[in-house]
């Protein structure tokens, strides 16, 4: 009797060995479908590395941005792993803030990554972050009302076109709105479509003296155009609503048209999670007086902060999560059109999911032709489309957001938004040493 209880023991007493022994690293991440799905599986990560155990923090975007930025510049020490975006990166990277990730294993073929997408996440020629997937922007729309309307998509469509489509299929007693789109303040939220519609509408943050032109015609005719066909067409309490919450909308058919980020395009045309996939049509961002600047170009990607404890170990957590394997671990578990999109070339020669993904060469050319370097139709001294990549654009572009999403809920006309948005943002510039 002794014996037999003795094997079972000793092997109770070598896992807890094991499970005592094992170093836990703690990942920040935002609530995005494709990081619940990495959550999700992160189980063949710890069955496969022993030795690591995971501690998940999932936040909302803006609260997410918030915690990082804070732990990060006080060097908090809170997490190993953050998620953070092609504006971080290179800034957080030139503070000394990012762990460099260069020396990859072979096999993790960083070759095999998307160039415009590595070399945005990069700072004098190295990597601090690894994209997990990467976007630009782009019209979904329910082809089926655009029959029952007598409307024919056009190559490239025009926010004109697009307002007198939404005038169309608008249809509020049977919830659906003519248009969805992002109302919900912030410098990664409603920031991120409204500096894509006002550099197609010529507009720029900053002229090549670093002043800033919010107040300008363009803008103005921007803003007044977005809030304008929100007003007129969209959802009600559009201002509470960012990326995930109209990607429900959509999803559920409540939404003609949505213009946004193409990583939404793998949810939308799953049936088992979206209700209009069989009814969905896509086409590029709309354009006004130029197409400069109309898509946007970004990625979400796992960096390891500086202050991390646990940095080896975080490694191997990120190198998993962004690798071929794990993309071939989503498609076999979640079905292809659920892959992470946008970061290497192999997901776009794979035959599984060019045939489950219907959008798949539409979005890799749209991410190859997004310029941040060249973005808006005069010449601009920053880098980035739906952003300007400058340390003091979060504090900016979060304060703009607050003063546009005002003027969409008739707290302020857009006039005075614009003026007090053009003010915060000189007094900005001016303590930041810009221009006197």
């Amino acid at each position: 009797m002794k014996l037999s209880y003795a094997l079972p023991l000793a092997g109770m007493i070598a896992f807890s060995s094991i499970a005592a022994d094992a170093e836990t690293i703690t990942v920040a991440t935002v609530n995005n479908n494709d990081m619940v799905i990495m959550q999700r599986l992160s189980d063949a990560f710890e069955k496969s590395h022993p030795d690591i155990n995971l501690q998940w923090v999932v936040l909302e975007e803006n609260v997410l941005r918030q915690r990082l930025t804070t732990d990060i510049a006080t060097q908090g020490g809170q997490f190993d792993v953050m998620t953070i975006g092609t504006y971080e990166a290179p800034i957080w990277a030139e503070r000394g803030w990012l762990t460099p990730l260069d020396n990859l294993p072979a096999d993790y073929q960083q070759g095999d990554l998307l160039k415009p997408v590595i070399d945005g996440l990069s700072y004098k020629g190295k990597p601090y972050a690894l994209p997990f997937y990467a976007e630009s922007s782009m019209m979904y729309y329910r082809k089926d009302l655009f029959k029952k309307a007598g409307i024919k998509m056009t190559r490239q469509p025009t926010w004109n076109e697009v307002r007198d489509w939404a005038s169309k299929i608008n249809d509020p007693e049977n919830k659906v709105a003519g248009i969805c789109l992002r109302g919900k303040p912030g410098w990664g939220e409603n920031m991120a479509f409204a500096s894509t519609l006002v550099n197609t509408y010529g507009g720029r943050w900053f002229n090549m003296d670093w002043k800033p032109e919010i107040d300008s015609k363009a803008w103005h005719d921007a803003i007044t155009f977005y809030v304008n066909l929100l007003n007129d067409y969209g959802p009600k309490g559009a201002s509470s609503n960012g990326f995930n919450e109209n990607l429900a909308l959509f999803s559920r058919g409540n939404c003609g048209m949505w213009v946004d980020a193409t990583s939404a395009a793998g949810k939308l045309y799953n049936p088992d999670e979206s209700e209009v996939a069989d009814k969905l049509g896509f086409a590029p961002a709309p354009v006004a007086v130029t197409p400069k600047g109309s898509h946007w170009l970004w990625s979400w990607a796992l960096a390891i902060p500086a202050s991390s404890k646990s940095k080896d170990a975080a490694k191997e957590f990120i190198t998993w999560a962004t690798s071929r394997q794990y993309i071939t671990l989503v498609g076999e578990k979640e079905g292809w059109t659920s892959v992470p999109p946008g970061t290497r070339e192999s997901t776009y020669t794979n035959q599984k999911y060019q045939q489950a993904a219907p959008f798949a060469d539409f979005v890799l050319n749209a991410i190859r032709n997004a310029d941040p370097t060249d973005s808006t139709l005069k010449p601009s001294p920053y880098t980035g489309v739906q952003f300007a990549g400058i340390p003091e654009f979060q504090s900016i572009g979060t304060q703009v957001g607050q003063m546009i999403a005002a003027a969409l809920t008739g707290e302020m006309s857009v006039d005075q938004a614009l003026s007090n948005a053009q003010r915060a943002t000189e007094r900005t510039m001016e303590r930041a040493g810009y221009y006197k």
